[in-house]
């Protein structure tokens, strides 16, 4: 987005074509910094995400900065397929910072977006994006307050990629951090696994098989909020994205310096996501979600907490699923269903580029 001053297009319409968002594309002069590129601000940007911070169209955002400690994150989306069972790359982007900054406890107050668009990106598919980003926004209450946008030649980028940051306030009195799991916690998923990953691969191109499973892109902190309140003194929230659950735990058992046992009977799966990664030859532990966290806290707060994601529509499905042990080797171990053991080791490479 981003401008060096006040709009005026208003007063030069006669000097810039209207723009055509039903058959129109993306030009180089929508990123050059003049006319158009105003022109572009003023009739997608500035409309969709309007908020009185944005309005004022400087390089920055002002704002003030609430009681607490203050928790910034930001985050690149690449997704392919833009679209997809349950959301889009925009969407995504603002849930997936909102969650990145939930995580710490915090309550996320303002966005940023920033826009890297290819030469002859359809204008209608960047109007749909933008719109969808603008309704994930209002929805969540955190306004996306200031931005950025380039274009880049056809051929040098792949439609659209959009990085958001987020930045928010955690409440004195809450620490939550992946160092903070200690033997004996208990560890809490919110829902299903899989979800999302399976959303994106029904539409690759070189797959074949098709499903009704929709991505769980979703904004987490109304229940992350819901959780402090209930249990303040959760020792761990991570939402486990890319590398799916198994990375997210072994993360946490490396940070914590503990080990995991999960039981895999606990874990929350729906069959269409089980039987596709049965089909595919993937495991649901390590597919990617984007509206699902890990919880860790003492025993004794276990069912408290449990019961009160559940009375949240995004965590309904929640489950304990296992517990933290010691173990100087910080492994994450899985009691299966024949009652047998297994490591569940870290993700070797990358098992899906793309998802997010």
């Amino acid at each position: 987005m981003k401008s060096t001053g006040k709009s005026v297009i208003a007063g030069n319409a006669a000097y810039v074509r209207p723009i055509d968002f039903k058959k129109g594309r993306v030009e180089m002069g929508h990123g050059g910094g003049g006319r158009m590129t105003m022109q572009l601000i003023d009739t997608l940007f500035l409309t969709a995400f309007d908020n009185d911070i944005l309005r004022q169209m400087n390089d920055q955002a002002c704002f003030s900065v609430p009681a607490g400690r203050m928790v910034m994150s930001t985050d690149s989306h690449v997704v392919s397929p833009l679209f997809f069972p349950g959301g889009d790359i925009g969407s995504l982007s603002v849930n997936g910072t909102i969650n990145d900054v939930a995580m710490s406890g915090a309550r996320p107050h303002y966005l940023s977006a920033s826009f890297i668009l290819e030469e002859g990106f359809p204008l209608s598919d960047l109007k749909r994006i933008v719109e969808s980003m603008a309704k994930a926004a209002h929805s969540a209450g955190v306004p996306i307050i200031t931005g950025d946008t380039k274009v880049v030649e056809k051929g040098k980028g792949d439609g659209v990629f959009i990085t958001t940051t987020g930045v928010g306030s955690v409440p004195d009195g809450i620490h939550i951090s992946s160092e903070l799991a200690r033997p004996g916690d208990k560890i809490l998923l919110s829902g299903t696994l899989g979800d999302h990953g399976i959303a994106i691969l029904s539409l690759r191109e070189n797959l074949t098989f098709h499903t009704s499973v929709q991505s769980d892109t979703a904004a987490l902190h109304e229940l992350v909020a819901s959780m402090i309140q209930a249990v303040p003194a959760i020792h761990v929230l991570r939402d486990p994205t890319r590398g799916g659950l198994a990375t997210a735990l072994n993360e946490i058992a490396r940070q914590s310096g503990v080990g995991i046992k999960l039981r895999e009977d606990k874990l929350p799966i729906h069959e269409q996501v089980r039987a596709a990664c049965e089909f595919l030859g993937f495991d649901p532990l390590y597919v990617a979600n984007e509206g699902k966290l890990i919880a860790i806290c003492e025993p004794e707060l276990a069912d408290k907490l449990l019961q009160t994601m559940r009375a949240s529509p995004l965590g309904r499905d929640a489950a304990i699923i296992g517990e933290v042990i010691a173990d100087p080797h910080c492994f994450v171990q899985m009691e299966t269903i024949f009652g047998g053991q297994r490591v569940v080791d870290w993700l070797s490479g990358e098992q899906l580029p793309r998802i997010c």
